[in-house]
């Protein structure tokens, strides 16, 4: 649905309105009847029916707040739009693995976390390893400060803890104030870095995809701090961008 309440050109107006009640559901997190229609733009009524329709065929559940988030037969879509989605994004993640001899990932925003679903580890013996399924969080991940700073700084604050930030390292950011201002120069310069903010002995670029929608993914290259220099990250911000770009143009094709 646009932003004048009318259904899409070309769309089916009943399916284009289930899928933005489950796309404001995968994005904001459960949300009550009166919040979906906040988010949708969408009447009361229709909210309901919807809502009783997904509700019956388990692509959303009611929890006991009455409010309703995204079901388990959304979660086993999801589960195979991941295994597509790594599996487009696999060439991307070998040719900088090529170009930089470390390894690269590919992590995808999940709730509150970001989830690596693909990686090209590099050649050397000494490497960066993540293991596909991991969970991580947003504010101490290049992966994760380069989704937060493609989103809005309302949005972005909404999806971290209330509060001071659990620090890693003595390099994580604690406190939002200093995140926003990270993720302002994020946006401006079109990468994110992780330095050793993680784990320690370990550096880390990332650069969002481009996309529109509701899908946030970023690409990053990650290596030991004694042979990965600030220097490299710099050098290699580029070719990072640019399959971040090349990966938005494949999804869309």
């Amino acid at each position: 649905m646009n932003d004048s309440g009318t259904p899409r050109r070309g769309g089916v107006q009943s399916v284009d309105r289930a899928l933005d009640l489950l796309e404001a559901l995968s994005e904001g997190g459960p949300m009550g009847v009166s919040e979906l229609v906040r988010a949708t733009g969408l009447p009361l009524g229709t909210v309901h029916r919807i809502l009783a329709t997904l509700t019956e065929r388990d692509y959303v559940r009611q929890d006991p707040e009455r409010k309703y988030a995204v079901g388990a037969a959304a979660l086993g879509l999801s589960d195979a739009g991941e295994q597509s989605l790594a599996a487009l994004g696999r060439p991307y993640l070998a040719r900088l693995t090529a170009l930089t001899g470390e390894s690269s990932n590919l992590a995808i925003l999940q709730g509150h976390e970001m989830v690596y679903i693909a990686q090209s580890p590099s050649p050397h013996s000494l490497r960066i390893f993540a293991e596909v399924g991991r969970r991580v969080p947003l504010h101490n991940t290049a992966v994760g400060k380069a989704v937060l700073a493609q989103l809005g700084r309302d949005h972005a604050l909404r999806l971290l803890p209330q509060g001071s930030l659990n620090p890693a390292t003595p390099y994580t950011i604690t406190t939002p104030e200093h995140l926003v201002r990270e993720l302002d120069h994020i946006h401006s310069v079109g990468y994110s870095v992780d330095e050793q903010e993680r784990e320690l002995g370990v550096r880390c670029i990332a650069a969002a995809v481009p996309s529109p929608g509701p899908l946030r993914v970023a690409i990053s290259v990650s290596g030991p701090s004694e042979r990965f220099s600030k220097t490299d990250l710099v050098e290699v911000a580029p070719a990072v961008r640019t399959a971040a770009r090349d990966f938005a143009h494949a999804l869309t094709r």
